[in-house]
């Protein structure tokens, strides 16, 4: 099934999208797995733009607005206990309709808590971590490298993860 980033953004902006080539100018980057998966502590990150609606504002989608070709590279933290009804998203790239009625689908805490419950891994981190996926045309992640990531990074490591995953929107 294919997918369509830009259905949701205004018709001129998702024609300018699509007519301008753009190449990742890095590889993916992958690790492999160090330990066996009964023994991990699992990280969650989403490129999904959720946010903890009483504690957080929602990601800047203003400011994209205004400049489309800017994305807001900021991320929140999310406890790992977090209800369903305090959880916003925050996104011009998709349709938040079906993440609000189940933010699982983006960001699966309640999936690793029951993988964790069953054995499969060893636990959840305490925090998740959400970031908005788009960083503007072409994408500008020097926020992420520089700064937002190697913080994240830092936190993961505070809490002893040794895995993580990510979910992009």
């Amino acid at each position: 099934m294919p997918v369509d980033s830009f259905k949701y953004l205004p018709r001129i902006i998702a024609a300018y999208y699509q007519m301008t080539d753009q190449q990742p100018e890095l590889p993916i980057p992958w690790a492999p797995l160090s330990h066996p998966l009964g023994d991990c502590k699992f990280g969650l990150v989403t490129s999904g733009g959720l946010y903890h609606r009483e504690i957080d504002p929602p990601f800047d989608l203003e400011r994209e607005r205004r400049e489309p070709t800017w994305g807001d590279p900021t991320y929140r933290v999310l406890p790992s206990d977090i209800p369903q009804a305090h959880v916003g998203a925050s996104h011009l790239h998709y349709n938040p309709r079906d993440v609000l009625q189940d933010f699982n689908i983006l960001l699966p805490i309640q999936r690793f808590q029951g993988l964790a419950a069953e054995g499969v891994i060893s636990r959840l981190a305490e925090h998740a971590y959400s970031f908005m996926g788009y960083q503007g045309f072409p994408p500008d992640t020097a926020g992420w490298q520089e700064t937002y990531g190697p913080q994240v990074a830092e936190r993961f490591t505070a809490e002893e993860v040794n895995c993580v995953l990510l979910t992009p929107a």
